[in-house]
């Protein structure tokens, strides 16, 4: 398998990233998960803004600070996936969101780097002192649920939140 990198995105990521983007606007997709509200975004100045400024509380979106990565894979240095890790966990993103948002290219799903993805962001967690992490998806997102089920991830609820519906909520102990 193809080995993959994290890395904070960049200007001199603009084409890439832009690119990335365009694929989930082609395939009728509305989200780009763990990206910072990048398909929302036109100009990649103003997102690279807003997720530089995301890395402190004052300035993030969800009150906590966040740093997001684009997974790049090392053979063509292609942008496979997004991945956001929140460095802690406010009232709101105990209920619903939890530490880790992650997305894969819809192109490169299926292929195992949701999985690599996550383990590379849960040791940036730990270099964060951060013990256990937790992860919430869609009950219907299988392939969400077995990205955290094989990084160590223990299903602690399923059931309904009145503005995500139906999600399910794993933990990763990190020791």
């Amino acid at each position: 398998m193809t080995e993959v990198y994290l890395v904070e995105p960049s200007k001199e990521m603009e084409e890439q990233a832009m690119n990335y983007r365009s694929e989930y606007l082609q395939q009728g997709e509305k989200r780009i998960n763990g990206s910072m509200g990048l398909i929302y975004y036109d100009s990649y100045d103003q997102w690279l803004e807003r997720v530089v400024l995301a890395r402190t509380q004052e300035k993030s979106a969800v009150e906590v600070p966040a740093t997001t990565y684009f997974t790049v894979r090392k053979s063509d240095n292609k942008i496979v996936g997004t991945v956001q890790l929140r460095h802690e966990l406010n009232d709101d993103l105990r209920k619903r969101g939890g530490h880790i948002g992650y997305g894969i290219a819809p192109s490169e799903r299926g292929k195992g780097y949701g999985t690599m993805q996550l383990s590379l962001v849960l040791e940036k967690a730990r270099q964060l002192g951060i013990s256990h992490v937790m992860i919430s998806c869609d009950r219907t997102n299988f392939a969400s649920a077995s990205v955290a089920i094989k990084n160590g991830g223990k299903l602690e609820w399923d059931g309904y939140d009145e503005e995500d519906g139906f999600i399910r909520i794993y933990w990763i102990e990190l020791g």
